[in-house]
């Protein structure tokens, strides 16, 4: 026994040494002069389970040790994390002076190398001008907000009595919404396999890229290869057809002279993919948590009713929600802010070094990412008074949504495309809810709000008729 336990000592004490010479080793590995203080924790690993764990408060313990411009080593690759809103106005304005879309590898594998969010330069304007062509005004107002009005009317009948996980159904409201928009006819036949895969998909993207079996990067490995098949179908049947489609997939597909903006097939499916992925995340999420301070803020939730109502009064019932009706909306779109800001949605972005740089007065390597950190900025009180209360009065003036801080859709030339058809298919949803339905929450499901906000739980809500 004590033989036994005299080993077991040594094993730890080696176990030690060795733990300890590892993190030494990785310290003198990124130890260069000039680079900005900061800690990098684990060969391949980095700093990232702490990263993922511990969330904002690993970002501020850092920034109390090292200030507002560190260094540390987070999916998978070495990086420098900018928690200073000047700086990140800098790096968000000036792409093109040596700073490149930055996503982890994981999300690159996954979402595609022809990803809008992945390609610079040429590529990206053609990308993005195809992409804009898909959602510009003139698309929301005769062709989407139709196909979004229709659909939200048909979801959110028969919730009437019933016990319903609002995350689950929000999810499934922003990508069924997309999928309809993206391919109308063939929307209701592809859900049924493409929404699990779809959902794999996007657990994958913000993971370690360690190709093992049951990993969240295995899976969303996988699930895209199954989304490739389902989308290139998809479009060899399109292209042995002789009917004409008015949805997004129809105007990526078209060849005539009109279409400025002509893709491969291989760049029509990253690009479905990515209108899929970027669109879910933020309308599912942004949708269940406005729901939520709702339900929270009985006097937001009154004034937010009396103005859909008033809308409401205005048509038949078998009216639908038109272009016309988005702009009076003001408290809504406010409350979508409010919403997005509070629950802080998005974190930040990141770009990559293409060449080496200074900033701050530190110089970062060529090929490191930069993590332009956005979300303590929506809890500044110099910009927003009291910043922990849900106040969506606050957005009523607009000059807060012109101010330099406004960083909710991200910024420079890679602020949201989407971001207007994001604000009309939630409002759209909050119209019929809030018209139709009251609700009150069961459980009291705990929700986290890093590195995604969600309720691992579960958000149920027992609704009934308004």
């Amino acid at each position: 026994m004590a033989l036994f336990m005299v080993i077991s000592g040594l094993l730890f004490v080696l176990l030690v040494c060795i733990c300890t010479a590892l993190l030494r080793w990785n310290e003198l590995r990124y130890s260069k002069k000039g680079l900005p203080p900061g800690t990098m924790g684990w060969p391949i690993f980095g700093e990232t389970t702490e990263f993922l764990k511990q969330g904002p408060n690993f970002m501020i313990n850092q920034r109390a040790r090292y200030g507002s411009f560190f260094k540390s080593h987070i999916l998978g690759c070495p990086t420098a994390v900018s928690m200073d809103p000047e700086l990140n106005r800098y790096i968000l304005m000036n792409e093109a002076k040596g700073l490149v879309p930055g996503y982890p590898q994981s999300m690159l594998d996954i979402l595609g190398k022809c990803n809008i969010a992945a390609v610079h330069g040429s590529t990206h304007k053609l990308m993005r001008g195809a992409l804009l062509a898909l959602i510009s005004p003139t698309m929301i107002r005769e062709q989407l907000l139709p196909k979004i009005d229709e659909f939200m009317r048909t979801f959110l009948c028969n919730w009437d009595n019933k016990v319903i996980d609002l995350q689950e159904k929000t999810k499934q409201m922003a990508f069924l919404s997309s999928l309809k928009q993206i391919a109308t006819a063939e929307s209701t036949s592809v859900a049924l396999e493409f929404m699990p895969e779809f959902f794999k998909l996007v657990l994958g993207t913000l993971s370690l890229p360690i190709d093992l079996p049951g990993t969240n990067y295995r899976r969303g490995l996988q699930a895209r290869k199954i989304i490739l098949r389902i989308l290139g179908q998809l479009i060899e049947e399109r292209r042995g057809s002789e009917e004409s489609h008015k949805d997004m997939l129809g105007y990526l597909m078209r060849k005539d002279d009109s279409n400025r903006h002509k893709l491969s097939d291989a760049e029509i499916i990253d690009q479905i993919i990515t209108i899929l992925y970027s669109g879910y995340e933020t309308v599912s999420t942004t949708s269940m948590m406005a729901v939520k301070y709702l339900h929270d803020h009985p006097r937001v939730l009154e004034e937010l009713r009396k103005e859909h109502m008033a809308i409401r009064e205005r048509k038949r019932p078998e009216d639908p929600i038109e272009w016309n009706d988005l702009k009076p909306m003001k408290f809504t779109r406010a409350v979508i802010f409010e919403t997005s800001r509070l629950a802080t949605i998005v974190n930040g972005v990141l770009r990559k070094t293409t060449e080496e740089m200074e900033l701050n007065g530190f110089v970062i390597p060529k090929g490191w990412r930069i993590y332009v950190y956005t979300r303590e900025i929506n809890y500044d009180p110099f910009t927003y008074p009291d910043p922990l209360a849900f106040n969506p009065r606050r957005w009523m003036d607009k000059s807060l949504e012109s101010q330099s801080n406004f960083l909710i859709f991200g910024g420079g030339t890679r602020q949201c495309p989407g971001k207007e058809l994001g604000i009309a298919e939630i409002s759209t949803f909050l119209h019929y809810f809030v018209t139709r339905y009251r609700w009150e929450e069961v459980g009291g499901e705990k929700l986290i709000k890093f590195p995604r906000v969600e309720a691992p739980n579960g958000l149920h809500i027992r609704v009934s008729s308004y």
